[in-house]
């Protein structure tokens, strides 16, 4: 990584003079953001975070001075060609020529790898993680918040992928419960075998709606209650219709889920966990934490003093299970098959009460693993609807952004003859949607706009895109740069330094959304990547520039759409060429 190589060099030589060993430093060493004040240094060293490892117990208002200090101890070398003391830092400006060089030669080199191959990550152990996202209910509606996990366990996924760690994706489906016998008895009363399998969500949505007004009378709730009997007492006739049920709808989920560009290794569901819950009841009466009401239910008592303050409800008053009991096997059976080391859960934030339960609950139970699960939760997004109304399926939020898109597109003067306009329109769409809910923090709530989201200028996943697909057919244009050939000397515009600064930053990026799973590290990198690159397309031109010039300024273009292309692919994008 181009970054390490400096931040090594500026430790070397700071490790000498303050008597640290340099691996202590390298993480104090961060490439400086660009600025739109213009002239910045490359690298800067906080003083704070130096003086906190040694015993020199000094005063926030020393902080300037020993930064002045410092840098008057320092000297420049074939590296560093400028030093200078800020309020609290040290700022080091690399050789302009080795900055280009390094930087361009490391980015065209590493390709897809590059900044994941960064030391920073040189610590980190490389782990199974068992994400568990999306996880619709089969014949229910799949809600925004839905499509909101499937984004960010995604997400989280590439991003596990990508810096070396083993991840099993899974699915965890509402596959089961008393929603079934409804559902049974619809389909016997309103069902169509054909619909059924041709377009099963929708179909069982529509059946499951008819039966629930149906269920107002009694006779109806016997039936349904007598259907789901019969499944957990594995009726053959019962069970077949409900795989068909189970089968049809992830049928037509993997379907859907490609289009988003998500995949899962598991189809799991509640439906694996019926015998292993009553098996984990067992368990917790064994151990002494089950505890039966006068009502007849089963809780566990999770308050400190043992008062029964908070606690936790496992089990119905007929001795059938609920969805926490089927959590607990489910985690369980998953540590049995999987031996992960970590294990995430990424659902909305009013689900947080549930997973600290569950995580309590299996602490009490001598799981001392449940400490490595971890909930990843996110706000609420209101307002998503389309022209057809409220959100129901997944597919009418991917055919609304894909319709106003190529609406968009055709209605734009710059639009060129694209070879599949649809296939694009669907592409810079998603990039659109996924930027959008990408920007802000995980937990908070935000208000949906399709204006906002489709805008083509402005933070958002279209100026992504288009940014990407307008070096794509710099490229294109002037073939590919060759870096044995590239004089660096032609890039030290302050423009085109601000390119490569920016690009020295990537890793530090990465490592911190590593750190606190949020993508909008990687988001507001991105954007700015593409806004420093529009600007240095303006302003150095590879037409009509003499052919060193245009030479170096095409590798430069090259490396900003390589790390822009690969940033956008762990956020669940997929660069388009043209558009």
């Amino acid at each position: 990584m181009a970054a390490c190589s400096f931040r090594r060099s500026i430790a070397s030589q700071l490790s000498k003079l303050l008597d640290l060993p340099p691996e202590n430093l390298i993480k104090s060493i961060s490439a400086v953001p660009v600025s739109k004040k213009r002239h910045v240094a490359d690298f800067q060293l906080s003083i704070a975070s130096v003086t906190e490892d040694s015993s020199t117990n000094c005063l926030a208002q020393d902080l300037p001075l020993q930064a002045q200090k410092l840098a008057e101890r320092l000297k420049c070398d074939a590296v560093v060609s400028e030093i200078s003391a800020g309020p609290g830092t040290v700022n080091f400006t690399i050789n302009r020529e080795l900055l280009a060089k390094t930087v361009l030669q490391q980015v065209l080199k590493d390709g897809s790898e590059y900044g994941v191959k960064s030391e920073l990550f040189a610590t980190v152990p490389r782990q199974k993680a068992v994400i568990e996202f999306s996880s619709p209910n089969i014949a229910k509606k799949f809600h925004i918040g839905h499509l909101r996990s499937t984004i960010v366990g995604n997400f989280i996924a590439n991003l596990k992928v990508a810096l070396g760690h083993e991840v099993i994706r899974i699915n965890y489906l509402g596959d089961w419960g008393m929603q079934f016998g409804l559902l049974g008895v619809g389909f016997q009363r309103f069902g169509n075998k054909e619909k059924l399998k041709t377009s099963p969500l929708q179909h069982l949505f529509e059946v499951y709606v008819q039966i629930n007004k149906a269920a107002e009378d009694e006779n109806t709730k016997e039936l349904a209650k007598d259907f789901f009997r019969k499944l957990e007492e594995h009726d053959e006739q019962t069970l077949s219709l409900w795989k068909q049920f189970r089968d049809l709808s992830i049928e037509e989920y993997i379907r859907i889920y490609k289009r988003l560009g998500v995949h899962f290794d598991e189809y799991s569901g509640e439906s694996f966990y019926q015998e292993k819950s009553q098996e984990v009841l067992k368990m917790l009466e064994d151990k002494g934490l089950l505890q039966k009401t006068t009502k007849g239910t089963g809780i566990v008592d999770l308050s400190e003093k043992k008062d029964l303050s908070s606690f936790s409800t496992v089990m119905r008053s007929d001795g059938t299970s609920l969805y926490i009991t089927r959590d607990l096997a489910a985690a369980i059976d998953r540590m049995n098959k999987h031996s992960w080391d970590t294990m995430i859960y990424v659902t909305d934030k009013s689900q947080s009460n549930h997973f600290q339960h569950l995580f309590q609950i299996l602490k009490l139970m001598g799981y001392d693993w449940a400490e490595r699960c971890q909930h990843v939760s996110f706000g609420l997004v209101q307002g998503m609807k389309t022209r057809r109304g409220e959100v129901i399926f997944l597919e009418d939020v991917l055919n609304e952004v894909r319709s106003r898109m190529l609406q968009n597109m055709a209605s734009a003067k710059t639009t060129k003859e694209i070879e599949d306009p649809v296939e694009t329109a669907e592409k810079v769409g998603l990039a659109a949607l996924i930027i959008q809910d990408f920007r802000g923090l995980l937990s908070s709530d935000y208000q949906f706009s399709w204006d906002r989201a489709l805008q083509s200028r402005g933070d958002t996943g279209v100026f992504l895109q288009y940014t990407h697909a307008r070096l794509h057919s710099l490229e294109q244009m002037h073939g590919n740069a060759q870096l044995t050939d590239v004089n660096v000397t032609c890039l030290q515009e302050p423009d085109a330094i601000s390119v490569l600064q920016h690009l020295l930053r990537y890793d530090e990026v990465l490592y911190r959304s590593s750190q606190d799973l949020q993508p909008k590290h990687i988001v507001s990198y991105l954007l700015t990547l593409s806004h420093l690159a529009a600007v240095a397309h303006k302003t150095l031109p590879v037409k009509g520039s003499a052919p060193g010039v245009a030479q170096a300024r095409l590798c430069l273009f090259q490396a900003a759409r390589s790390v822009l292309a690969n940033g956008m692919k762990l956020l669940g994008i997929t660069p388009v060429t043209q558009m």
